[in-house]
């Protein structure tokens, strides 16, 4: 269980790609409360999120680069526990603040724990993972956060002011989701994984993300413009600008030699770039929102 190889599959730092939701989130949040945002914080990025990355691990068995890792060490039956550890805590920590919680990240996990299980592994059907994946790591995940940081329960998950901004964390998910599979093909096919970026071909993959974009960007300004809040909507297409041109950029060189571009290395500055504008972009609106004094 305490093998380095087996924490390297836990692939921590790759948490930070999450972090937008979590933030945003925060950001909505009405009831501040300096323990519930260290409760929520560590047992979504430290132990919920490592968990699920150590868990498919196992079971997918990479023979090449994964998520935040360029050459997967091989799995043994150590990482499967360390896994389960990992959940166990996340819902331990989740408990302290209510059951409700708690509920909500075995939800998720379970969920996560279905996307490469041999029994079920939804990763093999190319638009139902795509859509439970989006779902699950962006709405789901941002009224579950939403909740926990209020001490709420099950109910605030189906109120408007909750269920749409969740919803808009899921769009751009449903972007970057299938930009995550384009260096894998081979791989996926050699196991028999029909995911959606092997079905819509490496250039489909990129229009199919593009389009998502935009219409997730469509949302966030309409979001924001309806709110009133105008500084927001500007700061968030600054954010996004270094996001937009380095897309573009890549999607030009994929055209020109898909071999070549469509990559670990290309994908991954693509998760670097976007989690640094989108954690920044939802810090700051946060800070606009929330008066940092009355929280700590």
């Amino acid at each position: 269980m305490f093998k380095w190889s087996n924490w390297l599959h836990l692939r921590i730092p790759f948490s930070f790609y999450l972090m937008p939701v979590f933030f945003f989130a925060l950001a909505l949040t009405p009831n501040h409360n300096p323990e519930r945002l260290i409760l929520v914080f560590l047992a979504l990025h430290l132990f919920l999120y490592p968990s699920s990355n150590g868990y498919n691990s196992y079971f997918d068995k990479d023979e090449k680069s994964i998520g935040g890792l360029r050459t997967p060490p091989k799995v043994s039956l150590g990482l499967y526990y360390l896994s389960l550890l990992f959940f166990a805590i996340a819902i331990g920590l989740g408990w302290l603040i209510n059951w409700q919680f708690a509920s909500k990240l075995l939800v998720y996990g379970l969920v996560s724990m279905a996307y490469s299980h041999p029994i079920v592994r939804l990763k093999k059907y190319a638009y139902g993972s795509w859509i439970i994946a989006g779902f699950f790591q962006g709405c789901f995940t941002f009224c579950m956060a939403y909740a926990g940081l209020s001490d709420f329960g099950w109910d605030v998950m189906f109120k408007s002011h909750v269920f749409i901004p969740g919803l808009l964390t899921s769009l751009m998910l449903w972007g970057s989701y299938p930009l995550t599979q384009v260096y894998q093909h081979e791989e996926d096919a050699k196991r028999g994984d029909n995911t959606l970026s092997l079905k819509l071909g490496v250039r489909g993959t990129f229009s199919f993300s593009a389009i998502w974009f935009l219409v997730a960007g469509l949302g966030f300004a309409w979001y924001f413009s309806s709110k009133g809040q105008m500084d927001a909507f500007y700061a968030f297409l600054l954010a996004m600008l270094p996001v937009v041109l380095y897309f573009s950029l890549w999607f030009t060189f994929v055209r020109k030699d898909e071999k070549r571009f469509a990559n670990y290395s290309w994908a991954m500055w693509m998760n670097r770039i976007s989690g640094l504008a989108l954690n920044a972009f939802f810090i700051w609106y946060f800070l606009e929102n929330t008066q940092i004094l009355q929280v700590f």
